[in-house]
């Protein structure tokens, strides 16, 4: 049966990257758990941007089953982080809930961060991640190639996601060298013709490093695009996903959700 926008449910679904703590889901948090769950999402990971709302999707994953939290400072944020806020973050980091430590990365499209500084806290992430033993959440827009740079400066594996994936195929390969996931959100969906490269990357993509997210409430999916996005609506993009990939549907969910239980250590219950 449709869900009441009228798209198909898709289940096993996860929802791997959602900003639960948005005033646009907050304000019908019941409703959008619900529509989520009726849409075949059966686990979504909560993500943190700074040390405030980083403490609250800890919170929301200890008082909602099937929510887990990463906790960081986005590199839009970091320009505002104290060193208090890390200690918070680094804090958090421990807790049962966390699965991940970000959203980190790079950002050249806004300037609210210097770069150089922007590179500092993404390093603080990365080594954080790396002593936790725990996968991290990256950030870039328009710097791929300032944060592929980065990373293989490290000289190890990263173990990870690069989420809400953008680039070209030479961009998704370095990443993947460098042992990350790639994450499609709703921008897989637009019918731009600029961004057939994202879809050639999403065809060719090897199925076990792929995973699906909203970016809620942001990137919504076409048909609804440019209304507040919600967790419900990663059934769309993983519809559209496997129809690049000439894949059941089903067995599209099913592969992601394995992968992203795999990545972030996920249980298998409980769920939404």
């Amino acid at each position: 049966m449709p869900t009441p926008e009228g798209f198909e449910p898709l289940s096993p679904v996860i929802d791997t990257h959602a900003h639960l703590d948005d005033g646009r889901l907050r304000a019908d948090f019941a409703g959008t758990i619900a529509r989520a769950k009726s849409a075949g999402v059966v686990q979504i990971v909560a993500i943190g941007t700074t040390a405030a709302d980083s403490a609250e999707v800890v919170a929301l994953a200890g008082s909602n089953p099937g929510l887990f939290a990463a906790v960081g400072i986005h590199p839009n944020e970091a320009v505002h982080a104290t060193d208090g806020d890390w200690d918070a973050v680094a804090e958090l980091a421990r807790g049962p809930a966390v699965v991940a430590i970000g959203e980190t990365g790079l950002d050249r499209h806004w300037d609210q961060t210097p770069f150089d500084l922007q590179q500092s806290w993404f390093a603080r992430h990365l080594d954080l991640a790396h002593r936790l033993d725990l996968p991290v959440v990256i950030h870039a827009r328009d710097c791929l190639g300032d944060l592929i740079d980065q990373l293989r400066a490290l000289g190890r594996p990263v173990i990870g996601v690069q989420h809400s994936f953008a680039g070209n195929w030479d961009e998704a390969s370095a990443l993947l060298d460098l042992g990350l996931h790639l994450s499609f959100a709703g921008m897989l969906t637009y019918t731009n013709r600029s961004l057939d490269p994202l879809r050639d990357v999403a065809a060719r993509l090897p199925l076990d490093r792929i995973l699906i997210e909203t970016d809620s409430p942001y990137l919504s999916p076409h048909p609804f695009r440019g209304r507040p996005n919600e967790p419900a609506r990663v059934a769309v993009t993983a519809r559209r996903l496997a129809e690049i990939r000439g894949m059941d549907p089903g067995q599209l969910a099913q592969a992601t959700t394995d992968n992203a239980r795999r990545l972030f250590r996920l249980p298998s219950w409980p769920t939404l």
